[in-house]
């Protein structure tokens, strides 16, 4: 399940996702999504200009990072990916189904954001888009835990999902995603949160990438199982 702080402060420290600016989004690439332990020259070109030399900068040297492959589910192709365009209506969607969680804003501009009041605020946007994937890049500032300091991050979660067409006109699908996040900090307090941490910052940062995964698969298996309800889970949020 799902909470507030368990998703926002470990998975949005894994997706402490990119500044508020004004960019075209990234242009869809019509080939798989491979992601090696040093990315080829072709897996940066395919990143939004603006954000590459970011990306490179975290991928190069992250603080802390993680990989969650999720076991395989059944969900509409159309509705997943939506939920990937659209983070703030999948936390609406868990909410209605009683699931306590973080409140994902619309930052506008293809950005989308989280704030609490423990000072965790968090801004990302996606920055390169695959035909079985779509990495994100992060800014903000987390607070790991009530008694450690607020500590600035960037981050990038590049998040993998194959499918496998299982039905005759291709409205459903066999998923197997899998994520990679790589958090970075140069900040003191970093490294007094990390000591305070201790063996345990791994384990974080994997589970933060196992939320993350449930995070946008949750409602799609959901609504695969109960299409009768996919109107009151997707309907807008009242203002």
């Amino acid at each position: 399940m799902l909470s507030r702080r368990s998703f926002v402060v470990q998975a949005a420290a894994a997706l402490a996702l990119a500044p508020r600016l004004a960019a075209q989004e990234p242009r869809p690439v019509a080939k798989p999504l491979a992601v090696p332990a040093t990315p080829p020259p072709a897996f940066f070109e395919a990143i939004d200009a603006k954000y590459r030399e970011a990306v490179r900068a975290v991928l190069r040297a992250p603080t802390i990072s993680a990989k969650f492959a999720e076991e395989g589910f059944f969900a509409q192709p159309a509705l997943y990916d939506w939920f990937l365009e659209h983070p703030d209506r999948a936390s609406v969607a868990w909410r209605r189904l009683d699931v306590p969680c973080a409140e994902v804003s619309d930052q506008g501009n293809g950005a989308f954001g989280y704030q609490d009041a423990q000072g965790t605020e968090v801004s990302w946007r996606a920055v390169a888009k695959f035909s079985d994937g779509v990495v994100w890049f992060a800014t903000g500032k987390v607070k790991p835990a009530a008694l450690l300091p607020v500590v600035p991050v960037k981050a990038v979660a590049i998040l993998k999902c194959p499918r496998k067409a299982t039905g005759p006109t291709g409205e459903s699908a066999s998923f197997e995603p899998s994520t990679t996040i790589a958090i970075q900090t140069d900040s003191k307090a970093a490294a007094a949160v990390l000591r305070v941490v201790g063996p345990a910052a791994p384990r974080m940062a994997e589970q933060g990438a196992e939320q993350l995964l449930l995070f946008f698969s949750g409602p799609s298996r959901y609504l695969f199982d109960h299409p009768n309800e996919t109107a009151k889970l997707l309907a807008p949020a009242k203002r």
